[in-house]
């Protein structure tokens, strides 16, 4: 029905369903339409190298174990950044994505230092969503000011902001070393309103990790949830202002 340049071979009638599905480089889109032959099925498949996981950057060497290796990473390094806040044992995030990184590959038996310093150095090149570069484009045209404030390190942020081309949007980069704790800890999100001289209820906050948006919003931000792939609300006080599915949306909401 189609091949991997996307060219239609057939009439396609009335779209089914459309639903997300897991390929090869993370998520894609699984539309079934009606066809004189029946039932077809359309998968989409993004690009390689549009908002990647590391892991998936690397599947020529991890084979199956790319998703189960980008999971438990994940998870993972979220948890060591918890959990070294409640212990106040700080180290910065590249040495906790490195320990994530070691415990996942030590728990699915992958002992290969090659590999590792491979999916490390991947993750200071993770690449934007398509519509990243045009939104930021919009909202910098509007005489917005962009900022991030992330648990990375100064370094990881400034390589990943060059590698994804959108440096030049950003009036401001903030990590949480400037004070020596991670996120979702209130004195991060107070950082980001000191810095750039704006009370929080002055500022949109926009996250898609839902976690982030909750304790941003129990901060005094305004807050947009961006929940790309149909995630579950959380179960916790201070939930965000509005959902938003991809950031095309964006300067729609926050405009003059």
């Amino acid at each position: 029905m189609c091949n991997f340049g996307g060219e239609i071979k057939e009439p396609l009638g009335r779209v089914r369903y459309i639903r997300l599905c897991p390929v090869g480089t993370g998520t894609g889109w699984r539309i079934v339409f009606e066809t004189p032959q029946g039932l077809a099925t359309l998968i989409l498949v993004p690009d390689q190298h549009i908002a990647a996981p590391a892991a998936a950057q690397a599947k020529d060497a991890l084979g199956d174990k790319w998703q189960p290796l980008s999971d438990l990473w994940r998870t993972k390094q979220l948890q060591y950044t918890w959990l070294r806040g409640l212990m106040e044992r700080h180290a910065d995030f590249w040495q906790v994505t490195g320990d994530a990184l070691d415990y996942a590959m030590a728990s699915l038996k992958l002992d290969d230092a090659a590999l590792r310093e491979r999916l490390m150095g991947l993750y200071l090149r993770l690449h934007t969503y398509p519509e990243v570069k045009e939104t930021l484009s919009r909202l910098k045209a509007g005489g917005m000011k962009l900022a991030i404030l992330s648990n990375g390190a100064p370094s990881m942020l400034a390589a990943a902001a060059e590698n994804s081309g959108i440096a030049n949007f950003l009036d401001a980069i903030i990590s949480v070393e400037e004070l020596g704790i991670f996120k979702p800890h209130p004195s991060v999100y107070r950082l980001a309103a000191s810095r750039l001289r704006h009370a929080p209820s002055e500022m949109c906050f926009l996250s898609s990790n839902a976690w982030d948006a909750h304790a941003a919003k129990a901060c005094g931000y305004r807050v947009l949830w961006c929940n790309r792939f149909g995630q579950a609300p959380e179960r916790i006080p201070e939930a965000p202002d509005a959902e938003i599915t991809t950031l095309s949306a964006l300067p729609e909401i926050v405009g003059p």
